[in-house]
């Protein structure tokens, strides 16, 4: 079962999804720091990341303050990051 950290960004994603790879790459390029939980090394984490969003699209990445996007654009991301003065 993975947990998460209200004090970090968690990103559920996996190797083949290219929004996935996207979203990652973004947070990398800002040095952002994030937990990456990799569905396809831990399957059972799709039920988590489904449980959160309520859907079964990933990427699912989830803030601090425990609110979260799904296949967030860029845009996005970045807004929310500098709204919680993450960047």
């Amino acid at each position: 079962m993975t947990s998460l950290n209200d004090s970090t960004i968690t990103l559920f994603g996996a190797d083949w999804c290219r929004d996935c790879i996207r979203t990652k790459k973004q947070l990398d390029e800002l040095g952002v720091e994030y937990t990456y939980v990799d569905l396809v090394a831990d399957p059972s984490a799709a039920d988590v990341a489904k449980e959160i969003s309520g859907r079964t699209n990933i990427p699912v990445v989830v803030y601090p303050d425990s609110t979260h996007h799904v296949e967030p654009a860029n845009s996005d991301v970045e807004s929310k990051l500098r709204e919680l003065s993450l960047i």
